[in-house]
């Protein structure tokens, strides 16, 4: 590698990395901030507070990670042009190097983004959902208070009459409004919670399980024993989706030696590579724009990083209402970008000056 080209990959790849650990931790102080009830109500500790809000991160860390590169190259290429250092690079024909060290950072980028979203965002989605559960059900076996009632999630409130030496508890109400179209009611003159090594599981014994729908009609099942998985009254949902727990390998593996793909499994692998592409886009646009020099002086002078975020405002807007699919943004970002590259990079003929 170059000088030139790894003292420009070494400029793009610090300042896109400060940012992004900036991010990083603001966004996971934001998560325990919003999170503040697991320690205020739940009664849990400070520490398990800051790894619950540690393994929320990887989805947001995943949607900011291409908006970091590209602010990072922004601002790093600004700082070459006001140094005058990118016009010595294009007059020195050093393009060639300005290129390969975008290609790098591009290129770490992609590893990065793509080793997030395929192992980092399932382990930490699967360990959350494990978490969640361990502290419902500390919450329903020792935290909870007799005759107070507690919201679990919202819209799980919870309610014990009593607690007994050997951790029975006595009255047990529950009410879940989570379905809009239908909400349930667990009361049991008893309940406990158990735990089959995988799961944590509450046993309910001599009650009754009541359904009401929005359309008013009212149904009611007596039971002598009912176990329902406390994660099913932890999750701000009632079902949480399987595949989200597993990471691409281990779905590609477990299709090719099934024979058949799962539904689901083709649109959350293309969503998880899409933000490789999305990676690669936003750098050669911020290349394309701001990768030479120019002598013109705006007349309203616009942050490079507003130009940034609206750049992958508009990805992620072509995204959504694509019908082909997540990754269209992203490929129309490198579609537009190239053009605009090819554009720019190409050879102007000198001017032709008469001698007289």
């Amino acid at each position: 590698m170059k000088r030139l080209t790894a003292y420009l990959a070494r400029m793009f790849v610090t300042d896109a990395l400060i940012l992004f650990g900036v991010v990083c931790f603001l966004l996971w102080l934001v998560n325990c901030l919003r999170s503040f009830d697991v320690v205020s109500i739940k009664g849990q500790s400070i520490v398990v507070l800051g790894v619950q809000a540690l393994y929320t991160m990887p989805p947001l860390a995943i949607a900011f990670f291409y908006v970091c590169i590209g602010i990072g190259l922004a601002r790093a290429l600004q700082a070459l042009q006001a140094n005058k250092e990118l016009h010595i690079i294009h007059t020195s024909h050093g393009l060639g190097s300005l290129w390969r060290a975008t290609a790098v950072v591009a290129g770490a980028g992609v590893v990065g983004v793509l080793l997030l979203s395929n192992f980092v965002d399932p382990y930490a989605y699967r360990r959350l959902n494990a978490l969640s559960a361990s502290i419902a059900a500390d919450l329903v076996s020792s935290t909870l208070r007799p005759g107070r009632f507690t919201q679990v999630t919202p819209g799980v409130v919870l309610l014990i009459g009593g607690r007994g030496a050997d951790g029975e508890i006595r009255e047990f109400f529950a009410d879940d409004r989570r379905d809009p179209e239908m909400r349930r009611t667990y009361i049991a003159e008893s309940a406990r919670v158990a735990s089959d090594g995988l799961a944590y599981v509450l046993e309910l014994r001599n009650g009754s399980l009541q359904y009401n729908s929005d359309s008013g009609r009212f149904s009611e099942i007596t039971f002598g024993r009912y176990d329902i998985n406390v994660d099913q009254l932890s999750q701000p949902l009632a079902r949480s989706n399987p595949l989200l727990e597993q990471d691409s390998v281990s779905l590609v593996t477990e299709a090719m030696a099934s024979g058949q793909w799962r539904p689901g499994v083709l649109s959350l692998l293309t969503d998880r590579m899409a933000e490789g592409l999305r990676v690669i886009g936003m750098a050669m646009m911020v290349l394309a724009v701001m990768g030479f020099p120019s002598g013109r002086r705006a007349r309203i002078p616009v942050p490079m990083e507003a130009g940034v975020l609206l750049i992958a405002f508009g990805e992620r807007g072509v995204s959504a209402y694509s019908p082909l699919g997540t990754a269209t943004g992203a490929l129309a970002m490198i579609a537009v970008a190239g053009i605009a590259l090819l554009i720019r990079a190409r050879r102007r003929p000198l001017p032709l000056v008469a001698l007289s």
